[in-house]
């Protein structure tokens, strides 16, 4: 198990606080975004192959088919972190993912493994998927940044329930 913290006082409006644990043996990591009603929690399930957010402000979980090219492999998070931290200029560049989130709900998580279960349980829940880059500035829905310690960026974006 491994844990980071970093405590953000450059946002306007004040602090943020973001943490990250990495299970190794279970192959999970777990990212808690504290930053009051805009605080998100993200769970990336390496043994499923998806992740899931929690959005406090919209009460509601989105669950995604993780993209291996963009989110970093298990065993060299901890050190691109670190690195991160240490210098925001070196380690591997950011990369960042765009999901469009479906109208529709999940009726069951199950298949999305016990962790992602846990975490959306009893909320609304949608599936996003990915979409282009390029296309994507002409879209005109609302999105949801979730950005874990500069090394991803993902945007939750949708009309349907204020995504």
């Amino acid at each position: 198990m491994e844990n980071v913290n970093q405590v953000n006082q450059g946002n306007v409006g004040g602090r943020s606080h973001q943490s990250v644990n990495i299970d190794n043996k279970r192959k999970v990591v777990n990212i808690d975004n504290n930053n009051g009603w805009n605080s998100w929690n993200t769970i990336w399930d390496y043994q499923t192959g998806f992740m899931a957010t929690r959005i406090m402000s919209k009460k509601s979980c989105v669950v995604v088919k993780m993209n291996k090219a963009v989110i970093p492999d298990i065993t060299t998070l901890p050190q691109a972190i670190r690195e991160k931290q240490q210098d925001p200029t070196k380690g591997p560049a950011r990369k960042d993912i765009a999901y469009t989130v479906s109208p529709k709900r999940i009726t069951n998580l199950s298949p999305y493994g016990k962790n992602i279960e846990a975490l959306c349980k009893g909320i609304p829940s949608y599936a996003a998927y990915e979409v282009k880059r390029p296309s994507f500035p002409f879209y005109g829905g609302d999105c949801i940044e979730a950005n874990i310690l500069w090394i991803v960026g993902i945007s939750l974006c949708g009309e349907a329930y204020g995504y």
